[in-house]
C-alpha cells in the first residue's frame, strides 16, 4: 500500500466528513419532534443522522465503490474487499437535539481489521482531526501530540456515562470517584470521538468509558496512537473495538487510569 493510497483515503474521508458537517449545521436548532426517533432508552436517532450517513457513504463510494461499510444507522454491507469504512455520522446526537454544541462526524478506514486512516470533524469549530497509520496525527494540518503533564494530579480526564450498560453503573461511579480524587478535574462532554480527538491534541490527558460502539472509537483510536498516546480495553489489551470499554491517555495517565480500572472491575467486564 503506497502513501498515495493513504492520501486518497484521508482526502476522501475528510471530504465526506465536511459534507456531512454541512448537513448537520444546516439543521442545528431546526428539528421537529417528527425528526427524532428513540432507538433505546436515552439513545436517539434523527433525520440528520441518516442524511449525514447517506452523504458520507455516497461520497466514499464514488471513489471506492467496492469497499465495505460499518455505519451506525444503516445495515452492514459485505463485499470481498479487505477495506471497511467505520462511520459515525453524528457522534453526540443527544447534544445535537438539545442544541448543545459538542458533536462530531467520525470516519475511519480499516484494512484487514487494522485502522489505517481516520478523520474526526467538529463542524461547530471547523476543526478537522486526521491521522494516517505511521504518518502522525494532525489538527487542521498541524501536527499534534498527547500531553506531557508530569503529575497525574494536574490532569484533566474525560469520560462518558454508561447509558448502554447501566448494570455497571455502581462500579463506574466507584471508578469515577476514585479518578476524581486523583486528578485536577473530570469532563463529560457527550461525544466520545471528540473526547479522543481532544486527548490526541493534548486538551485533556486521559479518557475512560464503558459500552461504546466501534464507530465511536475507530478514528479516535488511531489519532491517539499516532499522537503518542495509548488506548486499550479495560484489561489492558487491544480488544476495545469489540468490547467498547476503553482507557486512553498519555502513557503515564493511561497507566494510572488502568490501575484504577483493574482495582474496581478486576478484569471481569471484558470477559
Amino acid at each position: 500500500m503506497t502513501s498515495t493510497h493513504y492520501k486518497d483515503f484521508l482526502e476522501t474521508a475528510t471530504k465526506a466528513a465536511s459534507l456531512a458537517g454541512g448537513i448537520i449545521m444546516k439543521n442545528l436548532g431546526k428539528l421537529s419532534r417528527e425528526d427524532i426517533k428513540i432507538k433505546m432508552a436515552a439513545d436517539f436517532v434523527t433525520r440528520v443522522d441518516k442524511e449525514s450517513e447517506e452523504v458520507i457513504i455516497k461520497t466514499i463510494k464514488e471513489t471506492f465503490p467496492d469497499h465495505n461499510f460499518l455505519a451506525e444507522e444503516s445495515a452492514h454491507q459485505d463485499t470481498d474487499s479487505d477495506y471497511q469504512w467505520i462511520i459515525d455520522p453524528l457522534d453526540g446526537t443527544t447534544n445535537f437535539i438539545h442544541g448543545f454544541p459538542v458533536f462530531s462526524v467520525s470516519i475511519a478506514l480499516a484494512h484487514k481489521g487494522d485502522i489505517i486512516a481516520g478523520t474526526v470533524y467538529d463542524p461547530v469549530r471547523q476543526e478537522v482531526f486526521t491521522a494516517q497509520r505511521g504518518k502522525g496525527a494532525f489538527l487542521n494540518g498541524d501536527l499534534i501530540h498527547v500531553s506531557d503533564i508530569p503529575e497525574f494530579s494536574e490532569s484533566l480526564v474525560a469520560t462518558g456515562f454508561p447509558f448502554r450498560k447501566k448494570e455497571f453503573m455502581d462500579k463506574y461511579l466507584n471508578l469515577f470517584r476514585n479518578i476524581f480524587e486523583m486528578v485536577s478535574d473530570l469532563r463529560r462532554a457527550g461525544s466520545a470521538a471528540l473526547d479522543l480527538s481532544y486527548l490526541a491534541s493534548g486538551r485533556c490527558d486521559g479518557f475512560f468509558e464503558i459500552g461504546l460502539s466501534p464507530w465511536d472509537i475507530a478514528a479516535g483510536s488511531l489519532l491517539i496512537e499516532e499522537a503518542g498516546g495509548i488506548i486499550t480495553d479495560f484489561g489492558g489489551g487491544n480488544d476495545y473495538l469489540k468490547t467498547g470499554n476503553i482507557v486512553a491517555g498519555s502513557p503515564a495517565a493511561h497507566k494510572k487510569i488502568l490501575d484504577e480500572v483493574e482495582k474496581v472491575f478486576h478484569g471481569s467486564i471484558d470477559k
